[in-house]
C-alpha cells in the first residue's frame, strides 16, 4: 500500500473525501502511478498531482480510476461533481480570512496531461466514426440516384427492381459468428478449444476467442458471464470480479496470468 503525503490542510471538506476515495482505490488496484497512466490515458505527471491535492481530476479520470478499483462510477462522479463546485468557488481550499489588500489572482489551473496510447485510441474512434458515416451517406446517395433514375425512366418491372437492389443487398453486414464450450481436461488444466493462453491480459472492452475462453471457464467454474459472445461486457466483468473475489485474488475485473490459473485450474 502507497505511503501518502498529508493532502493539504486548506483543502475544501468535500474535495478531500473525493480524494481520499481515489487514494483508496487506487491502493486497491495494486498499481503504481506509471501503471495507472497506461490504464487511464492520463499522464503519471498528471494523476501526481490530483491525488496530492494540487489540481482537481476530470471527471473522465475520476470515472476510469473507479471502473479499475471495482467500485460505482456513479456514485465516485456524484462526489465528483459536489468537488468541482466546492473547487471552482475557492480553488478546493477552505474559508479563510481575506487580507484588506483583496485575494490573490487565482493560478490557472495546469490543463490535464494525457498519455499518449489515449490520444491514439480516441483518432482510431474518431477515424472509424469518419468511416461509418461516410459508408452512410455513399449508401444513401446510390439509393437516391436509383429512386430518381427509376421515376424518370418510369421502369417498374420486377426484374429491374431486382437488378437495382441486389448490390445494396450484398453489402448487408455478415452475421456474428458463434462460439461454443468444449470443455476437457489437459494435465491438470481446463482448456474449452478457443484458446489456449496462460498469461494474456483480457479486460473490459475487449472481443475475440480469449474471451470467449473466459467466459467459457467462468460458466464451467459455476459463475454465470451472461451468454458466450466473445464480447468482455459488463455482465462479463461483473462474472470476473465474482470469481476473483471467491478464489482469493484481486478483485479488478482484469483477466492475468493469476485468473487465467485460477480459472484452469
Amino acid at each position: 500500500m502507497s505511503r501518502w503525503k498529508e493532502l493539504p490542510a486548506e483543502l475544501d471538506p468535500r474535495v478531500r473525501q473525493l480524494l481520499v476515495r481515489l487514494r483508496r482505490l487506487k491502493d486497491h488496484s495494486g498499481l503504481s502511478v506509471r501503471q495507472l497512466a497506461a490504464r487511464t490515458g492520463y499522464s503519471a505527471r498528471s494523476w501526481e498531482r490530483y491525488l496530492g491535492g494540487r489540481s482537481l481530476p476530470p471527471a473522465e479520470a475520476v470515472e476510469a480510476l473507479a471502473r479499475i478499483g471495482g467500485d460505482d462510477p456513479t456514485r465516485l462522479l456524484t462526489l465528483h461533481e459536489v468537488a468541482a463546485e466546492a473547487w471552482e468557488h475557492g480553488k478546493g481550499r477552505g474559508r479563510t480570512a481575506v487580507p484588506a489588500a483583496g485575494p490573490p489572482a487565482p493560478e490557472p489551473e495546469p490543463e490535464p496531461e494525457r498519455h499518449p496510447a489515449g490520444e491514439i485510441r480516441l483518432s482510431v474512434r474518431t477515424l472509424r466514426i469518419a468511416l461509418a458515416a461516410g459508408a452512410v451517406a455513399l449508401v444513401l446517395a446510390v439509393s437516391t440516384a436509383v429512386l430518381v433514375t427509376s421515376w424518370l425512366t418510369g421502369r417498374s418491372g420486377a426484374d429491374d427492381r431486382t437488378a437495382r437492389t441486389a448490390p445494396l443487398a450484398a453489402s448487408a453486414p455478415a452475421s456474428t459468428p458463434s462460439y461454443s464450450c468444449r470443455l476437457r481436461q489437459v494435465d491438470g488444466a481446463w482448456y474449452a478449444g478457443n484458446s489456449r493462453t496462460l498469461d494474456a491480459t483480457v479486460g473490459y472492452g475487449q472481443s475475440g476467442p480469449d474471451v470467449v475462453e473466459v467466459q467459457c471457464l467462468l460458466r464451467r467454474a459455476g459463475v454465470s458471464p451472461g451468454g458466450i459472445d466473445g464480447m468482455f461486457g459488463p455482465l462479463t466483468r461483473g462474472a470476473v470480479v465474482r470469481f476473483q473475489k471467491r478464489a482469493g485474488l484481486i478483485g479488478d475485473g482484469i483477466v492475468g496470468p493469476r485468473t487465467w490459473k485460477a480459472l484452469r485450474g
